[in-house]
């Protein structure tokens, strides 16, 4: 494993700030040890995942199912974790998934997995822990960047990653967002339908605010010939980077014309009709609808094998809705908080 840099060294000095504590080179070190620590120990453990995998909480109703599958250009740059018992918190799991973009994607996606994973969790509660962890994921993201910016060893001026993390602390879901990774609610409505709430926005250039900010700042979006409605960021003169998406951490040949690192920070309380959630890349949502996919796990019998046939419908879908196209990395992450249904749900009765 890659040494761990700043993404969740930052989470951790959240820890200091709450405690009123200053946040010292030296603290920051220790910090930073701690975080490696706790990582090595979760893997020992078996509490940390980070391929197509199941995990089953001994001490929680968390259930976790992984996938990811290769597609057809090339090495598979998506990257995956679930980490339970999150910074030695019994009630806390993290997830993380991420696409990796461009020739160097899938070392940045990694190097960004693990900076996402490196972290000790706040104990506070309600807004005031809401607000840490939105600073701190604005902070960390921000500093992420940097680091790959300035690194010697990696390439980030044409390639970078999109980065989709959850943390969930006893029934409370907070959700940090960069790019078009999707993660979806499956919930239960008021008569009795599993229904899809997408808790998360596809940061694609074609959103008039992120359009109008690339803009602003010399960039173009637009598609290519062969690509109508694919839309794409590219450098004011040339035809580099073409990125689908608008937010991303890393392509930094692009930062000074409109994309950006800054995460959406979001949060949910969960109910007892809140039933799981799925996080997958856009090798998923491209084929696949959110009705479709909520329907796809709610029918799965085997729980241990839920994202493994989402991600098997997603390359079925590829392959009739997207003839001559090569088949995009597919991942996803299914993430359950009861043992079982919630009883009035009909299981194949998914809402569409």
């Amino acid at each position: 494993m890659m040494f761990f840099p700043s993404f969740l060294d930052g989470l951790a000095r959240t820890v200091s700030m709450k405690k009123g504590k200053n946040t010292s080179s030296t603290e920051d070190d220790i910090g930073r040890e701690v975080a490696e620590t706790l990582a090595k120990d979760a893997k020992k453990n078996d509490l940390m995942l980070s391929s197509s995998a199941t995990f089953k909480s001994n001490k929680s109703n968390n259930f976790a199912s992984i996938c990811s599958k290769r597609g057809q250009k090339g090495i598979n740059q998506d990257c995956t974790i679930v980490w339970e018992e999150f910074g030695c918190q019994e009630d806390m799991i993290f997830c993380g998934i991420f696409d990796g973009l461009g020739p160097w994607g899938h070392i940045i996606a990694k190097r960004v997995k693990q900076s996402n994973s490196n972290t000790e969790p706040n104990r506070s509660t309600g807004n005031h822990q809401f607000d840490i962890w939105k600073q701190s994921c604005l902070k960390t993201y921000a500093d992420i960047d940097q680091e790959l910016k300035h690194h010697p060893g990696i390439d980030s001026f044409h390639s970078g990653t999109t980065a989709l993390t959850i943390i969930k602390q006893g029934e409370h879901l907070v959700i940090a967002n960069v790019g078009d990774s999707r993660a979806v609610l499956a919930t239960v409505s008021d008569d009795g339908n599993l229904i899809p709430f997408q808790l998360t926005i596809d940061y694609k250039p074609n959103i008039p605010e992120e359009a109008e900010r690339i803009r602003q700042s010399q960039g173009r979006v637009s598609c290519l010939r062969d690509e109508p409605g694919v839309y794409r960021v590219w450098m004011p003169k040339g035809d580099a980077p073409g990125l689908a998406v608008s937010r991303a951490i890393g392509d930094h040949c692009v930062k000074e014309f409109g994309l950006i690192s800054v995460p959406d920070v979001t949060q949910r309380n969960i109910t007892n009709k809140d039933q799981f959630v799925i996080l997958a890349t856009d090798g998923v949502w491209d084929v696949i609808s959110n009705e479709e996919a909520v329907e796809i796990v709610c029918s799965t019998d085997d729980r241990e094998k839920s994202a493994k046939r989402l991600v098997q419908c997603a390359m079925r879908a590829w392959r009739s809705k997207k003839r001559g196209i090569a088949m995009d990395d597919i991942s996803a992450i299914c993430l359950f908080f009861h043992p079982k249904l919630f009883q009035e749900v009909n299981p194949f009765k998914a809402s569409k």
